[in-house]
């Protein structure tokens, strides 16, 4: 016992010796009042969200709470233009391609489902025509696999194929549905208004039927990223000028640059970003130096969603989304567009339901009840997807 403490003292003295050649400009020492903010980002937004979502989520907003502070789910785009067989080897390691897999009660529409005239914004996702039909042919070439419910196990990196294609993007699978429910069909022109990082880009690319892909983020930086993305998983033939365009201009001015022109619009705002603004500090929009830029996002969201209104031809359709449970970033964003769209531009709109959709891939997703307009995935712990909120509208005139 005298010998294991000689030891220890022994140990100790070499320690202080150590220090005492150790210069003192290279001693740091952390000074937490200068260092660490007393309210940190995500300490605000966590206090914000608790304020605002217990009041409009009500008595899901505790499992939602616990779900956004949990590790996240991911989902792996299958890339169709990888010759990896991507797909085959994920099952094996027991995922399943949500989209294909699904409910029978589901796919059969037992749910009536129409397009919803919006003249009078109180109106709830209702069917009208009491015609029992599936208003969506979701396109059969996207495939997302996930790993099944209450399971954490997380996606490898993808490995590069002989072409140097990655075989899967990993993203949050409910980032999927937006670009799956604008429901591309052969031959469209499409507009995606804020582009970057790509996920929902790649989502559309998937399912091969684009004459004319328009990417634009207002963002250098992260239209610089979206090239990247794109030249990693999308041959150098599909990434022509005589397929595709990519700008970096002002969003909200595109109605100016080209209108009455695309027959799919997708306007991916700029939001809280919920997830990001609890976990992480760096980045975050709930940083005191940008509470102005916060505060205006329901402003810039709003001539977003009405740029690519004017960006779309009449009977083309426009699909907004957010990653935010926020009802002022989400529902009144899109009811001050139908209104002032109509009033400003006289450009009339219809919304279109997209509750099959929550039936289809309930096995997958947790959706939130009773929304007046749209749809929105919640977060879950036993499927912790979201949040994702999706709004369709058809323009009519």
């Amino acid at each position: 016992m005298m010998a294991m403490f000689m030891d220890v003292k022994l140990l100790l003295r070499k320690v202080k010796d150590l220090r005492n050649f150790t210069p003192r400009r290279n001693r740091v020492k952390e000074k937490w009042a200068t260092t660490r903010p007393k309210h940190p980002p995500t300490s605000l937004a966590l206090q914000h969200f608790d304020a605002t979502y217990s009041v409009q989520l009500g008595q899901i907003w505790p499992s939602v709470r616990v779900a956004l502070l949990s590790e996240r789910k991911y989902g792996a785009l299958i890339n169709n233009f990888s010759s990896d067989s991507a797909l085959g080897n994920l099952q094996v390691q027991g995922c399943r391609d949500f989209i294909s897999d699904t409910d029978t009660e589901a796919q059969s529409c037992s749910q009536p489902e129409s397009e919803v005239d919006f003249s009078d914004v109180s109106v709830k996702n209702s069917d009208v025509d009491g015609q029992q039909r599936c208003p969506l042919q979701l396109s059969s070439n996207i495939k997302c696999v996930v790993f099944p419910r209450g399971d954490i196990t997380r996606f490898k990196p993808a490995r590069p194929d002989r072409y140097g294609l990655l075989g899967y993007y990993l993203m949050d699978a409910a980032s999927v549905l937006p670009s799956l429910a604008l429901d591309v069909q052969e031959g469209h022109n499409v507009l995606d208004l804020c582009a970057a990082p790509g996920g929902k880009t790649l989502t559309l690319l998937q399912t091969q039927a684009i004459r004319f892909l328009c990417l634009n983020d207002s963002s250098v930086s992260r239209t610089l990223r979206l090239r990247k993305v794109l030249h990693s998983y999308i041959p150098k033939e599909h990434l022509t000028d005589e397929n595709m365009r990519i700008t970096s201009f002002d969003g909200t001015k595109w109605g100016d640059i080209e209108r009455n022109t695309f027959d799919r619009v997708l306007v991916d705002v700029p939001c809280t970003t919920d997830r990001h603004s609890l976990l992480e500090d760096d980045n975050n929009i709930f940083s005191k130096g940008r509470t102005a830029e916060r505060r205006r996002l329901p402003q810039l969201q709003l001539e977003l969603l009405l740029a690519g209104i004017e960006a779309a031809c009449p009977g083309g359709e426009i699909m907004y989304s957010t990653c935010t449970l926020s009802q002022i970033q989400n529902q009144s964003v899109v009811e001050q567009a139908i209104y002032l769209a109509q009033e400003n531009r006289g450009i009339r709109l219809e919304v279109v339901n997209l509750r099959h959709l929550t039936h289809k891939f309930k096995k997958t997703f947790h959706f939130a009840p009773d929304l007046h307009l749209g749809e929105m995935v919640v977060p879950h712990l036993a499927a912790n997807f979201g949040p994702i909120y999706m709004c369709k509208l058809k323009r009519l005139t």
